[in-house]
């Protein structure tokens, strides 16, 4: 295990000490210490200017997005639908009434 390995707050935490973890990071920087970047989400493409690039589907039913939604009556009756949606041609592919 000592490959493992302890987050810059844990040591003061443990001697009692109330730690703000933004702030710790800060000033490690100031002193010219190195503190780990938080790492990117997967599933994401970074550019060098920092935006993303998202890639789209490639063929029908590729990338299908699910909805769920929540409403009432007029008559205060709950319902919901589950919409599946196929993203290549936007359109619905199920709306099912739950």
């Amino acid at each position: 295990m000592a490959d493992m390995v302890i987050p810059v707050t844990a040591i003061p935490r443990d001697a009692g000490w109330v730690v703000i973890h933004k702030r710790l990071e800060r000033i490690l920087r100031q002193e010219g210490l190195n503190v780990s970047q938080k790492q990117p989400k997967r599933g994401r493409l970074w550019l060098i200017d920092g935006s993303i690039v998202r890639p789209g589907p490639e063929f029908p039913n590729h990338v299908w997005l699910s909805d769920f939604k929540q409403n009432r009556t007029y008559h205060k009756f709950p319902f919901c639908i589950l919409n599946v949606i196929d993203e290549k041609f936007c359109e619905c592919l199920i709306a099912k009434l739950e």
